[in-house]
């Protein structure tokens, strides 16, 4: 398929109570297992990707170093790429949108775009975030590419307190709105796991929202049943296969005496 052929395709599989699940993954040979266990697309994580040359999460790894991680996923498997671009790797709207668009020239269909202040503290006002997204989507838009930009909101992972979720909602739908009419096509809320909060978002949310798997959030298909449009599981499988590789690691040194 051309790279306009997989946006699409990229596109299409984000319903509403059918999501698509991206088990992420951070380099090439992951995107190959990951593909070969029946994945429909793929998507990278910025920590996994960060972790796994040896950098914190944050826009620590270099630009470049992220860009040939994505080339080389690109021209190893076939299945649409999204990538987690973070804040973009800069402020300015037009800075930002050279930066997509070089994600776009390694051969992505698709960016996760956090509002949270990289490097900095809180979140972008909703009117400043929206012209950062409207810049990427007139980028795409005269490459006449059906870029997907999931617009995250960190609005969830900087309050720890779940309890206070609920009182985070209505900025959130907010968010989800303005960003949408900025180009956004989908809505990413990580850090969000009460059931009928998720279930709210997605009803009034005018593009697919997108859940991370952690804990206390419910299986895909229960997420699946209260709407959520795309499912994804962040740094948890990296967490994971790092940690089988210590205890198996450990077991060899272990028996070797």
């Amino acid at each position: 398929m051309s790279q306009k052929d997989k946006a699409i395709a990229f596109g299409a599989l984000h319903r509403k109570g059918n999501p698509v699940v991206i088990y992420n993954i951070w380099d090439a040979g992951t995107a190959k297992a990951v593909a070969d266990a029946g994945a429909k697309a793929l998507g990278t994580g910025s920590w996994s990707v960060a972790a796994s040359q040896g950098y914190a999460d944050g826009e620590n790894l270099p630009i470049e170093a992220l860009l040939a991680t994505v080339k080389s996923i690109t021209a190893s498997v076939e299945l649409p790429l999204s990538v987690d671009f973070e804040g973009g790797y800069a402020e300015d709207p037009a800075a930002l949108a050279d930066n997509v668009a070089k994600v776009v020239d390694a051969g992505a269909v698709g960016i996760n775009f956090e509002d949270q202040v990289v490097g900095g503290s809180g979140i972008y006002a909703v009117t400043v975030q929206a012209e950062r997204i409207r810049a990427i989507r007139r980028m795409a838009d005269d490459r006449g590419l059906p870029f997907f930009i999931n617009a995250r909101t960190d609005l969830f992972l900087k309050e720890s307190d779940r309890a206070a979720h609920a009182g985070l909602l209505d900025q959130a739908i907010e968010r989800a709105r303005a960003y949408a009419g900025a180009g956004g096509s989908g809505f990413f809320a990580p850090g969000l796991a009460d059931d009928d909060l998720i279930a709210r978002l997605c009803e009034a949310s005018p593009v697919p929202v997108n859940i991370m798997m952690m804990q206390g959030v419910s299986a895909p298909k229960r997420l699946g049943e209260l709407g959520v449009g795309r499912v994804s599981y962040g740094p948890g499988p990296y967490r994971a296969m790092m940690a089988k590789l210590k205890e198996d690691a450990a077991a060899v040194f272990a028996a070797a005496g």
